[in-house]
């Protein structure tokens, strides 16, 4: 697919980060876009924007409220998005959406890890499931899963547990590699990408408590405080006598540096993916860290999970994650 002028495209999770990047950019280039996110707020800060960049005349952006986990909902989008945007087909599928979260298998809740697991696989197998019908009826398409460095490499430091995120990207890859030859043999006119970022200038983190909690407040609840506190206390920190606004502060200064001091902006990733998008490539690695990670993980996977090599890694590509 060498153009997106004309096409239709749907991005799970566009309410902010590559989501809304990738929202942007499409449009700008003519292709109709319908989103979805758990945040009608941040799905109009995006429309805000996009109309700011000058939307192309006739170019349709429709936005709608749906958690990717959910198929009912999944499947109420579809409907409301082939209604508004008047159309029975859809050329590009983005699978972008994901949280973070229930790191730990012993000190973190069923409940957080499910729903990480969920939203990072789920949203992906329930998005492709759902708009399949739609694809199908288009003359070309292609499906865009977004996996992670963590779809090849389960950890984000010696120190960190990141079990569902990990394990629910995966997932993703092995299901979008698996893909490369279903849609071959079945529907050749949909070609597949896992596009697996390295750290990007995300709001993650700060999305990911939200959606976890339940709440839309930037500050920690009294549940969440001792959440941090027993992570810390797992990971050989003792935060039991650190006052409830320093733990609050701390947090906030996590996702404002995941945010802003990124090696990547979400725009930047949003233009690799499109490209490689363009270039038909099914495998997209986003970032320098991401390609330098690649390369070690292969170079020695039985080294991937040890502390000297986090550190060694981290030294060489900047990064101030993890630990």
């Amino acid at each position: 697919m060498k153009d997106f002028a004309g096409k239709t495209a749907v991005i799970t999770g566009g309410g902010t980060g590559m989501g809304r990047e990738l929202a942007r950019q499409l449009v700008a280039e003519g292709c109709n876009v319908a989103m979805c996110d758990v945040s009608a707020k941040a799905m109009g800060e995006t429309v805000r924007l996009i109309e700011a960049d000058g939307k192309p005349q006739g170019t349709k952006v429709t936005t709608h409220i749906a958690d990717v986990s959910i198929e009912a909902q999944l499947i109420a989008f579809r409907d409301e998005m082939a209604q508004q945007q008047q159309t029975d087909r859809i050329h590009l599928l983005f699978n972008n959406a994901g949280i973070a979260g229930g790191g730990s298998m012993v000190t973190d809740s069923r409940a957080a890890w499910e729903k990480t697991f969920n939203v990072c696989w789920g949203g992906v197998y329930l998005g492709v499931r759902t708009f399949l019908p739609m694809l199908m009826a288009a003359d070309e398409g292609h499906i865009v899963n977004t996996s992670s460095v963590n779809g090849f490499w389960a950890t984000v430091g010696p120190n960190t547990s990141h079990t569902a995120y990990a394990a629910a990207k995966f997932a993703v890859k092995g299901f979008t590699e698996a893909l490369v030859t279903d849609l071959r043999l079945t529907a050749p006119h949909i070609k597949c990408s896992v596009v697996m970022p390295g750290h990007i200038g995300t709001s993650i983190i700060a999305n990911s408590r939200k959606v976890q909690g339940g709440t839309d407040s930037d500050e920690l609840s009294a549940e969440e405080l001792a959440q941090a506190r027993a992570r810390a206390a797992a990971a050989g920190r003792d935060l039991s006598q650190v006052p409830d606004d320093a733990i609050r502060a701390i947090s906030a200064e996590a996702a404002r540096s995941f945010l802003e001091d990124a090696p990547m902006t979400a725009a930047a990733a949003a233009k690799v993916i499109l490209d490689g998008v363009k270039a038909e490539r099914w495998r997209i690695l986003v970032g320098e860290d991401a390609e330098v990670l690649d390369q070690w993980v292969r170079k020695d996977p039985e080294l991937a999970y040890e502390p000297q090599f986090f550190s060694d890694f981290s030294q060489q590509v900047g990064w101030k994650l993890g630990g």
